[in-house]
């Protein structure tokens, strides 16, 4: 890729335009000292001279889950680093050296940005290899391999390529809000169970009749019209026939009383 571009070169006696390659460009920056005044302004024009080899670059993995504007910018990352990182001095062409390194930096960013949840890169690097193995043994094969034949190409046990295919189904969420059904009038989140508060209390109600038990059946008849009834101290002690504050008293020894039996069953 060679492309002309006008650069400007500023001088003490003013300032002077010149055209050159982009190649050309890259060379003049690597061989400019790094304390030069020019080198910040050159490597600017250098950076803009090749940018549309990072857009070219870039929109290649366009379509594969990651947004245009994200792969846009990360080649233009990979193209920084590749300007700023260039040695002419090796005698090898500046854009066999970009493109690998723009191609990096983007392949770098699916591994490390667009998995829906985080796994060890040791499991993302083994997708890669498991998907690499399966497109080459199918055609090799004339079928679908399977886990046996990718394990044996790959030469790792089929632990670990059952291990990879589990974690491969991490790469992409599926929406809470997925229609499901023949009709689609359920969705995914509905099939979903969630945590019930209740099965909290189940040992605690089971461990609560023997106590209630051991009471009297006045205090008994007591607790039952004060929380299953809703009835205040005051109907309770015209029901019982006893004052608000006996009613009151027995309450309170009742509650202490369950308190002492539930404490010593979950002790």
């Amino acid at each position: 890729m060679v492309t002309t571009v006008e650069t400007t070169t500023g001088t003490a006696f003013g300032r002077r335009s010149t055209t050159a390659t982009t190649d050309e460009l890259i060379v003049e920056l690597a061989t400019t000292p790094a304390d030069d005044p020019r080198r910040p302004a050159l490597r600017e024009r250098a950076i803009e001279a090749w940018l549309p080899l990072a857009r070219h670059l870039a929109r290649r993995y366009s379509g594969r889950g990651a947004p245009d504007e994200d792969l846009t910018q990360t080649a233009m990352v990979g193209l920084i680093k590749a300007v700023d990182h260039f040695d002419a001095t090796r005698g090898v062409d500046f854009s066999g050296y970009a493109i690998p390194t723009i191609v990096g930096e983007i392949k770098r960013y699916f591994r490390d940005r667009t998995w829906a949840v985080r796994v060890p890169r040791r499991l993302q690097e083994l997708r890669l290899s498991i998907t690499a193995a399966n497109s080459t043994l199918t055609h090799t094969l004339g079928r679908s391999p399977t886990v046996a034949d990718i394990a044996a190409y790959l030469d790792v046990s089929e632990e670990t390529v059952l291990e990879g295919l589990e974690g491969a189904r991490a790469y992409r969420a599926t929406s809470l809000s997925t229609p499901m059904g023949i009709d689609g009038g359920m969705e995914l989140g509905d099939t979903l169970g969630e945590h019930d508060h209740e099965f909290d209390l189940v040992d605690l109600r089971v461990a609560l009749g023997p106590a209630l038990a051991t009471l009297p059946e006045r205090e008994r008849r007591i607790l039952s019209l004060r929380f299953h009834g809703n009835l205040t101290q005051a109907q309770i002690a015209e029901q019982i026939g006893v004052s608000q504050m006996h009613v009151s008293r027995l309450i309170t020894r009742a509650l202490a009383t369950l308190r002492g039996h539930l404490s010593a069953d979950f002790a």
